[in-house]
Protein backbone atom coordinates (compact mmCIF):
# COMPACT_ATOMS: atom_id res chain seq x y z
CA UNK A 1 0.00 0.00 0.00
CA UNK A 2 1.31 3.62 -0.75
CA UNK A 3 0.16 5.71 2.30
CA UNK A 4 0.29 9.68 2.70
CA UNK A 5 0.38 10.73 6.41
CA UNK A 6 -0.51 14.19 6.69
CA UNK A 7 1.70 15.84 10.13
CA UNK A 8 4.54 14.40 11.39
CA UNK A 9 3.79 14.84 14.94
CA UNK A 10 3.71 12.53 17.91
CA UNK A 11 1.14 10.49 16.35
CA UNK A 12 1.84 11.34 12.46
CA UNK A 13 5.53 10.23 12.89
CA UNK A 14 4.81 6.90 15.21
CA UNK A 15 1.88 5.68 12.57
CA UNK A 16 4.45 6.49 9.56
CA UNK A 17 7.27 4.43 11.02
CA UNK A 18 5.01 1.46 12.34
CA UNK A 19 2.85 1.23 9.20
CA UNK A 20 6.45 1.18 6.90
CA UNK A 21 7.42 -1.28 8.97
CA UNK A 22 4.48 -3.39 8.26
CA UNK A 23 5.86 -3.27 4.62
CA UNK A 24 3.81 0.00 3.15
CA UNK A 25 5.62 2.55 1.58
CA UNK A 26 5.16 5.73 3.93
CA UNK A 27 5.33 9.30 2.85
CA UNK A 28 4.90 11.68 6.09
CA UNK A 29 4.25 15.30 4.94
CA UNK A 30 4.51 18.35 7.33
CA UNK A 31 4.67 22.33 6.35
CA UNK A 32 7.62 22.69 8.69
CA UNK A 33 10.75 22.73 6.62
CA UNK A 34 13.20 21.98 9.54
CA UNK A 35 11.56 19.56 11.05
CA UNK A 36 11.35 17.21 7.67
CA UNK A 37 15.23 18.08 6.73
CA UNK A 38 15.57 16.90 10.28
CA UNK A 39 13.97 13.91 9.99
CA UNK A 40 15.56 13.32 6.23
CA UNK A 41 19.05 12.95 8.71
CA UNK A 42 17.79 10.63 11.44
CA UNK A 43 16.98 13.37 13.71
CA UNK A 44 13.55 12.92 15.33
CA UNK A 45 11.80 15.66 17.25
CA UNK A 46 10.39 13.60 20.33
CA UNK A 47 11.80 11.37 22.77
CA UNK A 48 10.00 7.77 22.40
CA UNK A 49 11.76 4.81 23.24
CA UNK A 50 12.48 2.51 19.54
CA UNK A 51 11.13 5.38 17.37
CA UNK A 52 14.40 6.35 16.31
CA UNK A 53 15.97 3.09 15.27
CA UNK A 54 11.93 2.38 13.47
CA UNK A 55 12.73 5.83 11.41
CA UNK A 56 16.20 5.41 10.71
CA UNK A 57 15.46 1.79 9.47
CA UNK A 58 12.73 2.07 6.92
CA UNK A 59 14.19 5.57 5.40
CA UNK A 60 17.34 3.93 4.73
CA UNK A 61 15.10 0.23 3.21
CA UNK A 62 13.51 3.04 1.19
CA UNK A 63 10.09 2.69 2.84
CA UNK A 64 10.06 6.06 4.60
CA UNK A 65 10.03 9.10 3.20
CA UNK A 66 9.35 12.58 3.91
CA UNK A 67 7.92 15.46 2.04
CA UNK A 68 6.62 18.78 2.61
CA UNK A 69 4.53 18.88 -0.78
CA UNK A 70 1.27 17.46 -0.29
CA UNK A 71 -0.01 18.28 -3.52
CA UNK A 72 2.40 15.64 -5.58
CA UNK A 73 2.07 12.88 -2.61
CA UNK A 74 -1.49 12.42 -1.61
CA UNK A 75 -3.44 11.94 -5.54
CA UNK A 76 -1.11 8.72 -5.73
CA UNK A 77 -1.52 7.38 -2.23
CA UNK A 78 -4.18 4.32 -1.62
CA UNK A 79 -5.08 5.89 1.45
CA UNK A 80 -4.43 9.43 3.09
CA UNK A 81 -4.28 9.86 7.05
CA UNK A 82 -4.63 13.29 8.54
CA UNK A 83 -2.36 13.18 12.03
CA UNK A 84 -2.45 16.86 12.36
CA UNK A 85 -2.92 18.56 16.07
CA UNK A 86 -6.17 18.43 17.32
CA UNK A 87 -5.16 20.93 20.34
CA UNK A 88 -8.26 21.89 22.99
CA UNK A 89 -9.67 25.51 21.33
CA UNK A 90 -9.62 27.50 24.68
CA UNK A 91 -13.15 28.50 24.73
CA UNK A 92 -15.21 25.53 26.15
CA UNK A 93 -12.63 22.79 26.11
CA UNK A 94 -13.57 21.52 23.07
CA UNK A 95 -11.15 20.72 20.13
CA UNK A 96 -9.64 22.90 17.74
CA UNK A 97 -10.16 21.53 14.27
CA UNK A 98 -8.71 24.15 12.11
CA UNK A 99 -5.55 22.11 11.39
CA UNK A 100 -7.65 18.97 10.73
CA UNK A 101 -10.39 21.07 7.87
CA UNK A 102 -7.06 22.69 6.74
CA UNK A 103 -5.86 19.70 5.81
CA UNK A 104 -9.40 18.87 3.87
CA UNK A 105 -9.51 22.20 2.16
CA UNK A 106 -5.79 21.42 0.83
CA UNK A 107 -6.67 17.66 -0.41
CA UNK A 108 -9.87 18.61 -2.32
CA UNK A 109 -8.12 19.92 -5.46
CA UNK A 110 -5.61 17.32 -5.99
CA UNK A 111 -7.55 14.21 -5.01
CA UNK A 112 -8.54 11.75 -8.02
CA UNK A 113 -11.53 9.28 -7.85
CA UNK A 114 -11.43 6.13 -5.29
CA UNK A 115 -8.86 8.34 -3.08
CA UNK A 116 -9.71 7.51 0.92
CA UNK A 117 -8.97 10.22 3.47
CA UNK A 118 -8.60 8.65 7.23
CA UNK A 119 -8.71 10.43 9.82
CA UNK A 120 -6.17 9.58 12.33
CA UNK A 121 -6.34 12.93 14.71
CA UNK A 122 -8.34 12.88 18.09
CA UNK A 123 -11.90 14.71 16.34
CA UNK A 124 -15.41 15.10 17.96
CA UNK A 125 -18.07 13.30 16.70
CA UNK A 126 -19.22 14.24 13.16
CA UNK A 127 -16.14 15.82 11.68
CA UNK A 128 -15.84 12.88 9.19
CA UNK A 129 -19.01 14.09 8.38
CA UNK A 130 -17.13 17.93 8.03
CA UNK A 131 -14.66 16.34 6.32
CA UNK A 132 -16.81 15.07 3.49
CA UNK A 133 -18.89 18.41 2.91
CA UNK A 134 -15.67 20.47 2.72
CA UNK A 135 -14.24 17.96 -0.25
CA UNK A 136 -17.73 17.64 -1.82
CA UNK A 137 -18.54 21.28 -1.77
CA UNK A 138 -15.04 21.54 -3.53
CA UNK A 139 -15.34 18.53 -6.05
CA UNK A 140 -19.06 17.49 -6.39
CA UNK A 141 -17.81 15.02 -8.91
CA UNK A 142 -15.39 13.41 -7.09
CA UNK A 143 -16.15 9.46 -5.63
CA UNK A 144 -14.22 9.25 -2.72
CA UNK A 145 -14.38 7.57 0.84
CA UNK A 146 -13.74 8.60 4.46
CA UNK A 147 -12.66 6.60 7.18
CA UNK A 148 -11.85 6.71 11.10
CA UNK A 149 -9.16 5.03 12.53
CA UNK A 150 -8.23 6.80 16.07
CA UNK A 151 -5.07 5.77 17.54
CA UNK A 152 -4.05 4.33 21.09
CA UNK A 153 -1.03 4.85 21.77
CA UNK A 154 0.59 5.22 25.11
CA UNK A 155 3.55 7.85 25.13
CA UNK A 156 6.74 6.17 25.97
CA UNK A 157 5.76 2.33 24.36
CA UNK A 158 3.82 3.79 21.22
CA UNK A 159 6.01 1.86 18.73
CA UNK A 160 4.65 -1.49 20.76
CA UNK A 161 1.04 -0.32 21.10
CA UNK A 162 0.94 0.28 17.76
CA UNK A 163 2.67 -2.82 16.56
CA UNK A 164 1.20 -5.18 19.08
CA UNK A 165 -2.23 -3.79 19.51
CA UNK A 166 -4.68 -4.34 21.59
CA UNK A 167 -7.08 -3.96 19.15
CA UNK A 168 -7.52 -1.60 16.06
CA UNK A 169 -10.99 0.67 15.14
CA UNK A 170 -11.94 1.21 11.85
CA UNK A 171 -14.88 3.66 10.96
CA UNK A 172 -16.47 3.26 7.46
CA UNK A 173 -19.22 3.72 5.93
CA UNK A 174 -18.59 1.78 2.78
CA UNK A 175 -16.86 -1.16 1.33
CA UNK A 176 -14.22 0.90 -0.45
CA UNK A 177 -13.01 2.34 2.91
CA UNK A 178 -13.75 -0.83 4.81
CA UNK A 179 -11.43 -3.39 2.37
CA UNK A 180 -8.89 -0.52 1.67
CA UNK A 181 -7.97 -0.42 5.69
CA UNK A 182 -8.43 -4.32 5.19
CA UNK A 183 -5.34 -4.34 3.12
CA UNK A 184 -3.67 -1.59 5.43
CA UNK A 185 -4.04 -3.51 8.52
CA UNK A 186 -3.55 -7.21 6.94
CA UNK A 187 -0.48 -8.11 8.42
CA UNK A 188 -2.88 -7.67 12.00
CA UNK A 189 -5.41 -9.01 10.72
CA UNK A 190 -3.37 -12.49 9.61
CA UNK A 191 -1.82 -12.58 13.35
CA UNK A 192 -5.55 -12.73 15.19
CA UNK A 193 -5.53 -9.20 16.09
CA UNK A 194 -8.78 -7.53 16.68
CA UNK A 195 -9.88 -5.24 13.82
CA UNK A 196 -13.17 -3.60 14.30
CA UNK A 197 -14.95 -1.95 11.49
CA UNK A 198 -17.77 0.42 12.64
CA UNK A 199 -19.56 3.11 11.33
CA UNK A 200 -17.41 6.72 11.57
CA UNK A 201 -19.62 7.84 14.27
CA UNK A 202 -18.70 5.06 16.35
CA UNK A 203 -15.40 4.95 16.00
CA UNK A 204 -14.92 8.63 16.72
CA UNK A 205 -17.00 8.35 19.97
CA UNK A 206 -15.08 5.22 21.26
CA UNK A 207 -11.57 7.10 21.36
CA UNK A 208 -12.95 9.62 23.71
CA UNK A 209 -14.85 6.77 25.70
CA UNK A 210 -11.20 4.50 26.03
CA UNK A 211 -9.37 7.97 27.41
CA UNK A 212 -12.28 9.11 29.22
CA UNK A 213 -12.82 5.85 31.21
CA UNK A 214 -8.83 5.71 31.65
CA UNK A 215 -8.87 9.07 32.87
CA UNK A 216 -11.58 7.92 35.24
CA UNK A 217 -9.81 5.58 36.86
CA UNK A 218 -6.72 7.55 37.76
CA UNK A 219 -8.92 10.30 39.42
CA UNK A 220 -10.84 7.48 41.18
CA UNK A 221 -7.39 5.67 42.59
CA UNK A 222 -6.18 9.14 43.37
CA UNK A 223 -9.48 9.90 45.65
CA UNK A 224 -9.68 6.30 47.34
CA UNK A 225 -5.39 7.07 48.48
CA UNK A 226 -6.60 10.44 50.15
CA UNK A 227 -8.87 8.31 51.84
CA UNK A 228 -6.49 5.63 52.61
CA UNK A 229 -4.49 8.59 54.67
CA UNK A 230 -7.10 9.50 56.45
CA UNK A 231 -8.39 6.31 57.76
CA UNK A 232 -4.49 5.27 57.80
CA UNK A 233 -5.15 2.32 55.18
CA UNK A 234 -2.62 1.38 52.65
CA UNK A 235 -3.66 2.32 49.07
CA UNK A 236 -1.25 -0.36 47.55
CA UNK A 237 -3.09 -3.14 49.08
CA UNK A 238 -6.30 -1.35 48.64
CA UNK A 239 -5.10 -1.37 44.22
CA UNK A 240 -4.44 -5.15 44.74
CA UNK A 241 -7.66 -6.09 46.13
CA UNK A 242 -9.94 -4.23 44.09
CA UNK A 243 -7.15 -5.29 40.83
CA UNK A 244 -7.34 -8.69 40.53
CA UNK A 245 -11.00 -8.46 40.33
CA UNK A 246 -10.92 -9.58 36.42
CA UNK A 247 -14.07 -7.15 36.01
CA UNK A 248 -12.05 -3.78 37.55
CA UNK A 249 -7.90 -4.80 36.39
CA UNK A 250 -5.05 -3.55 37.64
CA UNK A 251 -4.35 -1.25 35.08
CA UNK A 252 -4.03 2.56 35.82
CA UNK A 253 -5.10 1.86 39.36
CA UNK A 254 -1.58 3.49 40.74
CA UNK A 255 -1.77 6.80 42.60
CA UNK A 256 -0.12 9.89 41.50
CA UNK A 257 -0.13 13.45 41.43
CA UNK A 258 -2.73 13.24 38.72
CA UNK A 259 -2.79 12.57 34.70
CA UNK A 260 -1.19 14.82 31.97
CA UNK A 261 -0.13 14.63 28.60
CA UNK A 262 -1.47 15.07 25.04
CA UNK A 263 -4.40 12.82 25.58
CA UNK A 264 -6.52 12.74 29.01
CA UNK A 265 -6.73 15.89 30.01
CA UNK A 266 -7.46 17.33 26.13
CA UNK A 267 -10.13 13.93 25.58
CA UNK A 268 -11.82 14.67 28.50
CA UNK A 269 -12.52 18.44 28.36
CA UNK A 270 -13.86 17.98 24.62
CA UNK A 271 -16.39 14.74 25.74
CA UNK A 272 -17.18 16.64 28.54
CA UNK A 273 -18.44 19.37 25.76
CA UNK A 274 -19.82 16.59 23.14
CA UNK A 275 -21.76 15.32 25.62
CA UNK A 276 -23.19 18.80 26.84
CA UNK A 277 -23.76 19.90 23.11
CA UNK A 278 -25.52 16.48 22.56
CA UNK A 279 -28.14 17.44 25.51
CA UNK A 280 -26.91 14.35 27.33
CA UNK A 281 -24.06 16.15 29.75
CA UNK A 282 -21.47 13.72 31.11
CA UNK A 283 -21.54 14.42 35.48
CA UNK A 284 -18.85 11.65 35.18
CA UNK A 285 -16.44 13.33 32.97
CA UNK A 286 -17.15 16.36 34.21
CA UNK A 287 -16.14 15.14 37.85
CA UNK A 288 -13.02 13.20 36.57
CA UNK A 289 -11.67 17.19 35.06
CA UNK A 290 -12.34 19.10 38.27
CA UNK A 291 -11.16 15.98 40.51
CA UNK A 292 -7.42 16.11 38.87
CA UNK A 293 -7.28 19.71 38.58
CA UNK A 294 -7.60 19.69 42.15
CA UNK A 295 -5.34 16.93 42.45
CA UNK A 296 -2.17 18.46 41.22
CA UNK A 297 -2.75 21.46 43.68
CA UNK A 298 -3.75 19.30 46.70
CA UNK A 299 -0.19 17.67 46.30
CA UNK A 300 1.56 21.37 46.23
CA UNK A 301 0.23 21.73 49.58
CA UNK A 302 0.77 17.60 50.85
CA UNK A 303 5.19 19.07 49.78
CA UNK A 304 4.22 22.49 51.43
CA UNK A 305 2.69 20.26 54.62
CA UNK A 306 6.43 17.77 54.43
CA UNK A 307 7.96 21.29 55.11
CA UNK A 308 5.82 22.08 58.42
CA UNK A 309 3.45 24.43 56.76
CA UNK A 310 6.05 26.97 55.41
CA UNK A 311 8.04 26.91 52.49
CA UNK A 312 9.10 30.75 52.40
CA UNK A 313 12.97 30.55 51.94
CA UNK A 314 13.15 26.52 51.58
CA UNK A 315 14.89 24.96 48.85
CA UNK A 316 13.05 22.09 47.22
CA UNK A 317 14.02 19.75 45.26
CA UNK A 318 11.67 18.15 42.22
CA UNK A 319 13.12 14.85 40.35
CA UNK A 320 10.39 14.70 37.16
CA UNK A 321 8.88 17.04 34.73
CA UNK A 322 7.30 15.32 32.34
CA UNK A 323 4.12 14.08 32.77
CA UNK A 324 4.88 10.28 32.73
CA UNK A 325 8.61 8.70 32.31
CA UNK A 326 9.73 7.77 28.84
CA UNK A 327 8.66 11.01 27.40
CA UNK A 328 9.93 14.40 27.52
CA UNK A 329 6.07 15.69 26.76
CA UNK A 330 5.29 18.35 29.49
CA UNK A 331 1.70 19.18 28.14
CA UNK A 332 -0.54 19.56 31.20
CA UNK A 333 1.94 18.20 33.32
CA UNK A 334 1.44 17.86 37.47
CA UNK A 335 4.84 20.08 37.56
CA UNK A 336 3.45 23.10 35.61
CA UNK A 337 0.88 23.30 38.46
CA UNK A 338 3.01 22.11 41.97
CA UNK A 339 6.01 23.99 41.07
CA UNK A 340 4.65 27.61 40.65
CA UNK A 341 2.39 26.68 43.11
CA UNK A 342 5.16 26.29 45.69
CA UNK A 343 7.44 29.27 43.98
CA UNK A 344 3.94 31.45 44.37
CA UNK A 345 4.84 29.99 48.25
CA UNK A 346 8.09 31.54 48.75
CA UNK A 347 10.21 28.42 48.13
CA UNK A 348 13.25 28.27 45.69
CA UNK A 349 13.43 25.18 43.22
CA UNK A 350 15.85 23.01 41.91
CA UNK A 351 14.76 20.36 39.52
CA UNK A 352 16.20 17.39 37.23
CA UNK A 353 14.74 15.40 34.26
CA UNK A 354 16.20 12.99 32.16
CA UNK A 355 14.47 13.83 28.79
CA UNK A 356 12.11 17.15 29.62
CA UNK A 357 14.75 19.92 30.74
CA UNK A 358 14.54 21.60 27.66
CA UNK A 359 10.67 21.87 26.78
CA UNK A 360 10.35 22.34 30.34
CA UNK A 361 12.19 25.46 30.29
CA UNK A 362 10.10 26.78 27.16
CA UNK A 363 6.76 25.95 29.68
CA UNK A 364 7.29 26.99 33.18
CA UNK A 365 7.97 30.74 33.48
CA UNK A 366 11.33 32.42 33.47
CA UNK A 367 12.29 33.12 37.27
CA UNK A 368 15.46 33.33 39.21
CA UNK A 369 13.47 30.69 41.76
CA UNK A 370 14.26 27.75 39.60
CA UNK A 371 17.78 26.15 38.99
CA UNK A 372 18.46 23.38 36.73
CA UNK A 373 20.50 21.02 37.32
CA UNK A 374 22.85 17.97 35.80
CA UNK A 375 21.63 15.04 37.96
CA UNK A 376 19.28 13.93 40.77
CA UNK A 377 21.81 14.34 43.55
CA UNK A 378 22.58 17.97 42.16
CA UNK A 379 18.74 18.70 42.24
CA UNK A 380 19.21 17.27 45.76
CA UNK A 381 21.80 19.61 46.75
CA UNK A 382 21.48 21.81 49.75
CA UNK A 383 17.41 21.15 49.49
CA UNK A 384 15.23 21.22 52.66
CA UNK A 385 13.03 19.11 51.26
CA UNK A 386 13.41 16.39 47.78
CA UNK A 387 9.83 15.54 45.84
CA UNK A 388 9.47 12.41 43.21
CA UNK A 389 7.22 13.46 40.47
CA UNK A 390 7.95 11.50 37.98
CA UNK A 391 8.62 7.41 38.03
CA UNK A 392 11.55 7.26 35.53
CA UNK A 393 13.55 4.24 36.71
CA UNK A 394 17.04 6.97 37.07
CA UNK A 395 14.39 7.93 40.38
CA UNK A 396 13.86 4.01 41.44
CA UNK A 397 17.15 3.42 42.78
CA UNK A 398 18.34 6.52 44.33
CA UNK A 399 21.37 5.84 46.79
CA UNK A 400 20.02 7.42 49.95
CA UNK A 401 23.17 7.85 51.84
CA UNK A 402 24.23 9.99 48.42
CA UNK A 403 20.67 11.20 49.35
CA UNK A 404 21.16 12.53 52.80
CA UNK A 405 24.82 14.18 51.85
CA UNK A 406 23.14 15.73 49.51
CA UNK A 407 20.19 17.62 51.12
CA UNK A 408 20.41 19.96 54.54
CA UNK A 409 17.19 18.46 55.06
CA UNK A 410 16.05 15.21 55.95
CA UNK A 411 12.58 14.83 54.16
CA UNK A 412 11.76 12.65 50.77
CA UNK A 413 8.16 13.28 49.41
CA UNK A 414 7.60 10.45 47.04
CA UNK A 415 4.46 11.53 44.77
CA UNK A 416 4.86 7.95 42.85
CA UNK A 417 5.04 5.43 45.75
CA UNK A 418 8.51 4.32 44.35
CA UNK A 419 9.97 2.97 47.51
CA UNK A 420 9.05 0.37 49.98
CA UNK A 421 6.98 2.43 53.12
CA UNK A 422 10.64 1.38 55.08
CA UNK A 423 13.48 1.73 52.62
CA UNK A 424 14.32 5.61 53.47
CA UNK A 425 13.57 5.22 56.22
CA UNK A 426 16.21 2.25 57.74
CA UNK A 427 18.75 5.26 56.41
CA UNK A 428 17.08 7.91 58.72
CA UNK A 429 15.04 9.70 56.14
CA UNK A 430 11.65 10.94 56.74
CA UNK A 431 9.76 9.16 53.55
CA UNK A 432 6.14 10.36 52.87
CA UNK A 433 4.12 8.61 50.11
CA UNK A 434 1.17 8.38 48.61
CA UNK A 435 -1.87 6.46 50.60
CA UNK A 436 0.26 4.33 52.83
CA UNK A 437 0.12 5.14 56.51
Amino acid sequence: MRITIVGTGYVGLVSGACLAELGHEVTCVDKDLNKISALEKGIIPIYEPGLDTLVIKNHQAERLFFSTDLITTAPDADAVFIAVGTPPDGIEGGADLSYVYGVANELAPVLTDGALIVTKSTVPVGSGDRIRDIIEAQRPELEFSIASNPEFLREGCAVQDFLDPDRVIVGTNDDIGKNRMRAVYKPFIDRGVDVFFTDIRTAELAKYAANAFLATKIAFINEISDICESVKADIEQVALCIGTDHRIGRNYLMPGPGFGGSCFPKDTLALNKISKDAGSPSRIVRSVIDSNEQRKKRMAQKIIAACGGDVDGKIIAILGLAFKANTDDMRHSPALVIIPELIKAGASIRVYDPQAMEQAKLDLESTDAITWCKDPYDAMKNADISTILTEWDAFRTLEPEKIKSAMNGHTIVDLRNLYGKNHMRNYGLTYISIGRP
